[in-house]
């Protein structure tokens, strides 16, 4: 009678409309998710898990119901470079070339070395990386720098994996990398060593790329006391979180190891 639209009768009651109500039952479950990523997810990848769990919604709106709750991914923090270079060890030539996609799993592995600081002191950690599913498939730690961190994650990785002879190995030109007995371990087990050229940081992007998320979601958030409290942390969220939780954009918004099973389960062609 009046020509006043209903939603407009209830905004002036504030009383709140269908919308406004899907979109704070929608603010539950993102923070939710936005919890359970550790504060580390933006709006891609909520929105990849609202639509795992069924929920059917855009991603600006995502985007908007996080920005006025307030709620941001962490901030990323530039990454240092760690290894230096022995001119006196043999070096690979870089076939890996940047091509940093495979087929299946196994095919290609990147490794990189990094420190974290505690109140101990510094503690190195080296990774090595499957390409195909962005899965860690080694992890070492320790206080030192010596080539045994490397040969730790490299024979972690090759006892889980067991792969094939003629997987590409790829690195940069570390002494860790270069040495004999690195070079020897690749051999024995079939595998073909590939090494970033010199000063070319991307060259081996992928595996700077986790340190880097690494450090932005779990590591400059907190404040070790010792070696050990940042070894157990590290741990954690490598093998929990990383590998079988965190949804990555180059995998489909899917993790590592839900990839990897995805991929086990297809049929061949």
């Amino acid at each position: 009678m009046l020509g006043v639209a209903r939603s407009g009768y209830y905004k002036y009651h504030g009383k709140p409309n269908k919308r406004q109500k899907e979109n704070e039952k929608l603010l539950q479950t993102i923070r939710a998710i936005f919890k359970m990523s550790r504060h580390t997810y933006g709006s891609p990848r909520v929105h990849a898990e609202l639509l795992a769990q069924g929920f059917k919604c855009s991603r600006p709106r995502v985007a908007r119901i996080m920005q006025k709750d307030g709620m941001a991914a962490k901030m990323k923090r530039l990454f240092k470079r760690t290894t230096r270079i022995d001119e006196k060890h043999v070096r690979a030539p870089n076939l890996l070339k940047q091509e940093f996609s495979a087929s299946i799993p196994n095919q290609k592995w990147v490794a990189d070395i990094t420190y974290v600081r505690t109140r101990e002191g510094w503690l190195y950690v080296a990774v090595v990386l499957d390409l195909f599913s962005r899965k860690i498939v080694g992890l070492a730690m320790s206080e030192s720098l010596h080539t045994e961190l490397v040969l730790q994650a490299m024979n972690q990785a090759l006892q889980r994996r067991r792969p094939k002879m003629g997987l590409q190995h790829h690195s940069d030109r570390g002494c860790q990398y270069t040495c004999e007995s690195f070079r020897r371990l690749l051999v024995e087990n079939g595998v073909v060593c590939s090494m970033s050229s010199t000063g070319n940081c991307y060259d081996n992007a992928v595996a700077e790329s986790f340190f880097h998320t690494l450090k932005t979601e779990c590591i400059h958030f907190e404040r070790y006391e010792n070696r050990h409290e940042a070894k157990r942390s590290i741990f954690e969220y490598v093998e929990v979180f990383y590998n079988n939780q965190r949804r990555h954009s180059t995998l489909g918004y899917m993790s590592p190891a839900d990839f990897e099973r995805h991929f086990d389960q297809t049929p061949c062609s």
